[in-house]
């Protein structure tokens, strides 16, 4: 039984275990005693199953992720064009360097730190272009991006010490499958990726008419589990997960990442099979929300908390 599937048992009727299986019916009008019961034995089975039925469908014990680094972005809530939501963080392997992004307009911050999380930028820099997604590119030796709509895809331009000085269009029009879409980039095929209820989008960075979409087995590890699970023949990112952010991890074997909300946990999929091979376990108090505030950089998976206006870093 999957964790998906005991999150429906907890919604239904009454409980009784019969040959190790295990059925819930929760009458309306059964006494506050009779609701103990249920969550005493639905605890019981469910740590019993755990060695064997922990994480997205019936695998291993997930890989739990602990926190190792924070990265505050400047401004408050009550400051003039401060943003709501983060769009991404990027990792410069020559300036070593982390760069984080609101998401939503130029003129919301945009914030430079060390491998510490020590902001280095000051409160007015800002994004110069509406972003959603950022990514490092080897080849061009930049960070680039992608703006919502039909901004098209940008570069930054550094100045000595790191800090960008402006931001350039090198492919205009719209080259993403929804305006709201967060782009990620890998390196190895110079494609473009990005999620929608389509699937996973490849756009080839030279020529982003040239793409081609991606099938994710959902919460499957081998075909015959997705041919006989309800995600089966379904291509549209599940029920409880972030819908607008796949990231690129580089593992080989798992390269692609998605976030489970419901179940505080990061899938991750092979990107030539499209069947998932890892699943990690975030702590209970880890921010995660179904669009946005979600990336990957330097081995590192982040997660803004909106409220405390914080990239919160997990390994």
């Amino acid at each position: 039984m999957s964790k998906r599937d005991a999150l429906k048992i907890f919604n239904s009727s009454y409980v009784c275990i019969m040959n190790n299986k295990f059925y819930v019916s929760l009458k309306e009008n059964m006494k506050s005693v009779s609701f103990l019961l249920v969550a005493v034995i639905c605890t019981h089975y469910c740590l019993a199953q755990k060695g064997n039925n922990a994480g997205l469908g019936n695998y291993e014990k997930p890989q739990e992720l602990k926190k190792v680094l924070e990265l505050k972005m400047p401004l408050t809530a009550d400051d003039e064009k401060p943003g709501t939501r983060g769009a991404s963080v990027v990792w410069h392997p020559v300036q070593k360097k982390y760069y984080a992004a609101m998401a939503g307009n130029v003129a919301y911050p945009f914030a430079v730190f060390d491998t510490k999380g020590k902001r280095l930028s000051p409160d007015t820099l800002k994004c110069k272009q509406d972003i959603r997604g950022l990514w490092y590119n080897p080849i061009t030796k930049a960070i680039e991006g992608n703006a919502y709509d039909a901004g098209g895809w940008f570069r930054y331009t550094l100045d000595k010490k790191g800090m960008i000085v402006s931001a350039k269009v090198f492919k205009e029009g719209y080259n993403q499958p929804d305006p709201q879409s967060v782009g990620a980039f890998n390196s190895k095929t110079n494609k473009v990726l990005f999620i929608s209820h389509e699937g996973v989008h490849f756009y080839d960075i030279k020529n982003p008419e040239s793409n081609s979409v991606f099938e994710v087995k959902w919460e499957s590890k081998t075909e015959d589990e997705y041919i006989e699970s309800d995600f089966y023949d379904i291509i549209e990112v599940p029920e409880g997960y972030n819908t607008s952010t796949v990231v690129h991890t580089g593992i080989p074997g798992s390269e692609l990442g998605f976030l489970c909300v419901d179940f505080k946990e990061i899938g991750l999929y092979s990107i030539k099979t499209g069947l998932l091979t890892k699943t990690l376990s975030l702590p209970t108090e880890a921010p995660a929300e179904l669009t946005f505030n979600f990336a990957y950089a330097n081995g590192i998976y982040w997660l803004f908390d909106m409220e405390a206006r914080t990239w919160y870093g997990y390994k």
